[in-house]
């Protein structure tokens, strides 16, 4: 059985030495693992097509007997390719990637998450990594989960309580430009740190490379 979809790389890793295993986060079908054959040959019709945050149209024939499936056809929409430009944007990319696989499961449709996950990389591409971007997208996927702080419940100073409000309200340009203190920014990477591993039973991994200072 072929089926379409449209989707982003979330993250690839070989199979054999010539095939790869692709995964993608979709709107309609949620997380898909498919593997792309003969991918790593120099002449395969994959070549340039599949590369971490790639956004494209692809087909694949579901597997009768695993979650993995056979991917046949991409067309390819979008490279993001400003991420791979900057360490410190492509290590807040792979974090976000790290949050989504462990928190959602594969084939359950995810609209609003492929939504959020979408203007975030789209935001990298654009602005500067700031850590503060990194603090609105656990908060609005937290949303999504139905797992945002209850701020009257909280030790949050109250200029950090209103910048998380803002952080929550603002699309992701605001998010940026919202100037936070030193004392601030510990206090919110803190807190969501805790709010994470309480929640999510771990912390998903590179946060700490993700809200890194640029050198």
């Amino acid at each position: 059985m072929i089926e379409s979809a449209s989707g982003i790389i979330l993250r690839t890793r070989p199979l054999t030495e010539t095939s790869l295993i692709v995964n993608w986060l979709t709107p309609e079908l949620g997380r898909v693992a498919t593997v792309a054959k003969g991918a790593r040959r120099p002449k395969s019709p994959f070549a340039g097509k599949l590369d971490l945050f790639y956004a494209a149209d692809f087909s694949f024939s579901r597997s009768r007997h695993s979650d993995l499936h056979n991917l046949r056809e991409v067309k390819l929409h979008e490279t993001h390719g400003a991420i791979r430009e900057d360490i410190l944007k492509l290590q807040q990319a792979g974090y976000a990637a790290a949050c989504i696989e462990q928190v959602t499961e594969t084939e359950t449709p995810l609209p609003e998450i492929f939504e959020l996950a979408c203007g975030f990389l789209k935001h990298l591409c654009g602005q500067k990594p700031r850590p503060q971007s990194v603090f609105a997208l656990e908060l609005k996927l937290l949303r999504e989960l139905g797992l945002k702080p209850d701020f009257t419940m909280t030790r949050l100073t109250p200029g950090a309580g209103k910048i998380v409000q803002a952080l929550l309200k603002s699309d992701w340009a605001n998010s940026s430009r919202l100037q936070l203190s030193a004392a601030q920014g510990g206090e919110l990477r803190q807190f969501l740190h805790g709010f994470l591993v309480f929640h999510l039973g771990k912390l998903p991994r590179g946060r700490a490379a993700a809200l890194a200072e640029h050198g």
